[in-house]
């Protein structure tokens, strides 16, 4: 006898594997012929709340097999594909497919990833996926860290700990008001915007900010990062923290860490690596130069959603060392029933970040880590740069392409029509053009570009963080790009 209580959520075994065998199927079927789609079809959201419906909230369910053929369609036929092999847009990788059945899996289990007791064994796969993340970047194994959303999070959580190490010991009970003089950080004028949120939310005010100007290279100009924080000290502030930059979004710029590694450890400040995009690189034998003095860094963030293809949501904060997680976000309220055994000790993960209540985020980061190995990465990451070396050579000797930019797995470049030579007199019109031409790209699906201010040139932007994108791929691009400039250039100049 069924002893279960019967609820309109519940579905019959039979019931679930035939929803769950369609939807397997057509997953399979999306997958294999992504790269006969359109990147994206361009629909306005007038357009798709017309094919969404305007219906109220139904009084009555429906059945669950119908219910996700239905959004099978919505999602499959009516969303950008950042999956597609001419997706170049921003930092959203391809998705290992492999990751799609891990959050299958572990939301049926469905543990709160907050305390040990309510998510045993996903604790424990977390712990091992951190270790390993850290292996795999080379640091120590022994940083801790804890998996959230994405690089936002990533650097507050770096951030918050940073804060709190360096701020007066009783910035708890007093917050930011009970120091003396007020508290700064320092990084590039090419850093991520994350760190004017954090300054803003996190109370020490967007002028606590000291942006750095970088050198010809677009790194940090770490001579003028330590005489601004000379003059700070002069000025009686208290500095503690510098933001180095392993990957800048723009153009992929590693600032010069070890430098940087060296001005903290001798003016005492914490050291803090925004390494969302850029530091999986590291893992390269010939880049690992580049990524010198990470090991230094008291925390590190990384997005395995970005460069580890890993779908949506998996950000990582790496913390050298782990107390100072505990130190920043730990509190313990009545309700609480979390402690565990001296002889045996647990990790609670709502001790080391912002939330209680956590997701199984680490299921899919450990299983592609273990499905692809430290080989297998090398060789799709090495592949993702050598093809983005590839388009900027391609753009330089195209007579009507100019290569403005190569760094990582990020190239930028602008259409410049046939004989505009040396013409300087209309210099804005370039970047009008190559504005005007971004949005059509965008629009037209069939490859899809972003775009940086490099030197004051609008460029296109392509970021190849991508595990099927082909040469083949990169030469139609090319392609594309000039064709469709060709037609944006007549267009504008005709009217």
């Amino acid at each position: 006898m069924n002893k279960m209580r019967k609820s309109p959520l519940q579905i019959t075994k039979e019931e679930f594997r035939t929803a769950g065998y369609q939807l397997i199927d057509a997953i399979a079927d999306f997958i294999d012929t992504i790269d006969e789609r359109t990147v994206t079809k361009g629909e306005s959201p007038k357009q798709l709340q017309n094919i969404l419906g305007s219906s109220s909230l139904p009084e009555n369910g429906s059945p669950a097999a119908e219910l996700l053929s239905k959004a099978t369609e919505l999602l499959f036929n009516h969303s950008l594909l950042n999956g597609h092999p001419k997706f170049f847009g921003y930092i959203t990788s391809s998705a290992a497919p492999i990751a799609a059945l891990a959050d299958l899996l572990a939301a049926s289990v469905n543990p709160n990833v907050g305390a040990q007791i309510l998510s045993p064994m996903a604790t424990e796969i977390e712990k091992q996926t951190i270790r390993w993340l850290a292996e795999f970047i080379g640091v120590s194994p022994d940083y801790g860290g804890i998996l959230v959303s994405g690089g936002n999070m990533a650097n507050f959580t770096g951030f918050l700990a940073g804060r709190t190490a360096k701020a007066p010991k009783t910035i708890k009970e007093e917050g930011i008001s009970g120091s003396s003089s007020k508290m700064l950080v320092y990084c590039s004028r090419a850093t991520h915007t994350w760190v004017e949120k954090a300054a803003v939310l996190f109370g020490l005010g967007s002028a606590a900010i000291r942006w750095i100007q970088t050198d010809p290279a677009n790194r940090m100009d770490n001579e003028i990062l330590s005489q601004t924080i000379d003059s700070d000290l002069v000025a009686g502030h208290q500095p503690i923290m510098v933001i180095g930059t392993a990957g800048d979004v723009s153009t992929g710029v590693i600032d010069d860490l070890r430098a940087i590694a060296s001005i903290c450890k001798k003016y005492d400040l914490w050291f803090h690596i925004d390494g969302a995009y850029g530091i999986p690189a590291a893992v390269i034998p010939r880049m690992k130069y580049l990524f010198e003095g990470m090991q230094e860094a008291d925390s590190i963030a990384l997005d395995p959603h970005k460069w580890l293809y890993s779908p949506l949501e998996a950000g990582c904060t790496l913390v050298k060392n782990s107390r100072h997680l505990h130190d920043t976000f730990s509190s313990h309220p009545e309700y609480y029933n979390f402690e565990s055994a001296e002889e045996d000790p647990v990790l609670n993960y709502y001790e080391y970040g912002l939330q209680n209540s956590r997701g199984f985020r680490a299921l899919k980061v450990w299983l592609i880590l273990q499905q692809v190995g430290r080989t297998g990465y090398i060789e799709m990451i090495a592949q993702d740069i050598k093809l983005s070396e590839f388009m900027f050579d391609l753009a330089v000797i195209h007579t009507e392409l100019e290569a403005v930019s190569q760094n990582l797995s990020i190239c930028t470049l602008r259409y410049v029509p046939a004989g505009w030579g040396d013409d300087t007199a209309l210099p804005d019109y370039l970047n009008e053009l190559n504005k005007a031409l971004l949005d059509q790209l965008q629009q037209g699906g069939e490859v899809f570009l972003s775009n940086a201010i490099v030197n004051g040139k609008y460029c296109l932007r392509a970021c190849i963080v991508n595990f099927r994108t082909s040469k083949k791929d990169i030469e139609e691009s090319i392609e594309i790009i000039v064709r469709e400039g060709r037609k944006m250039d007549r267009q504008m100049r005709r009217s």
